[in-house]
């Protein structure tokens, strides 16, 4: 029987045949070289691509994160608008449920608002001038100085004194009582505004402490004191508050830089742009969580006038004697 002949093996190549020493092994593994280089391209590729998405991708977020930071999403209050009276109501936290109730006066209506018709630029100038008068008794070392008329706290340097005892007689010849008789009819208007806007009795209302005046500007803060930008709640910081009022004593955009009131509301924020004679107003507890943007430039003024429910946390008018 004649011998069978065996066909050679046919390896597992890349071409699909065997690689002999000759010239079709030699194609085959120059077409191999091909699909490889082809591949590292197209890999080469796919990253290059992925990296300028995550790229823009993360400009994004950053961008997003950066405009919420800054917190003009809305303007409730532009410089140089004039605003009869703007009131935005909100629901209320669980703030005043853990406190005693005053009918007539404790928040039922929870909201914000800012008008620029109960104090006009003239007052706000003169109240200005009384701010700068007893302001230039001291000062911070840092960015945020306060002058409090009621207890008498003034800034200076690291620490604070009361002006009325550190500098005794020499007040008679910085305030007069004109200045105090305008600072109580600007209290009680503003007092007025706020229990018509939340249909409260103004008489239910009492005057609380701290009520100040805030000069800041763009110096590096020196102590926990002059750290004014953190967002804070009022009825935490100070418990007696339950409604929180601020007029403003200058322009933003020209006399400051930065420093605008923002509204921090989840998903956003609310901003008012401060002006001369302008007045805003809020319920003081945690639906109201604010902060005021740092000073980039100039000097801002402003002063904070509360009010509370409770009686036993009220206190009076300032008096010169």
């Amino acid at each position: 029987m004649a011998p069978q002949r065996r066909a050679a093996a046919r390896g597992p190549d890349c071409c699909g045949a065997a690689a002999g020493p000759g010239r079709g092994g030699r194609r085959c593994h120059g077409s191999a070289k091909r699909s490889q280089g082809q591949q590292e391209s197209w890999w080469r590729w796919l990253r290059a691509l992925f990296l300028l998405a995550s790229a823009a991708i993360g400009a994004l977020v950053s961008w997003r994160y950066l405009g919420a930071e800054d917190g003009v999403t809305e303007v409730l209050a532009q410089h140089q608008e004039n605003l009869q009276d703007k009131f935005i109501e909100i629901p209320c936290s669980e703030d005043y449920d853990s406190q005693k109730r005053f009918e007539g006066c404790t928040p039922r209506k929870c909201g914000r608002g800012v008008t620029d018709a109960v104090v006009t630029r003239e007052e706000a100038e003169r109240i200005r001038r009384i701010a700068e008068r007893g302001l230039s008794l001291g000062g911070s070392d840092g960015g945020a100085s306060i002058l409090d008329l009621h207890s008498g706290a003034l800034s200076l340097g690291k620490h604070f004194v009361n002006l009325y005892r550190y500098f005794g007689d020499k007040i008679q010849g910085i305030f007069t009582e004109e200045d105090f008789a305008l600072y109580r009819d600007v209290r009680q208007r503003i007092q007025q505004r706020i229990a018509q806007a939340f249909g409260i009795n103004s008489s239910a209302m009492y005057l609380t402490k701290p009520t100040f005046f805030s000069r800041i500007n763009n110096t590096e803060a020196k102590t926990t004191h002059d750290e004014y930008w953190h967002p804070h709640v009022d009825k935490v910081t100070y418990g007696s508050f339950d409604y929180t009022s601020l007029l403003y004593l200058s322009d933003y955009s020209e006399d400051f830089g930065g420093g605008r009131f923002v509204f921090m509301d989840a998903g956003s924020n609310k901003t008012i742009e401060p002006q001369a004679g302008r007045v805003s107003f809020f319920t003081s507890g945690s639906e109201n969580l604010h902060r005021v943007e740092k000073v980039q430039w100039g000097t801002r003024y402003a002063i904070t006038i509360s009010f509370t429910c409770n009686p036993d946390h009220g206190i009076g008018d300032p008096v010169l004697t």
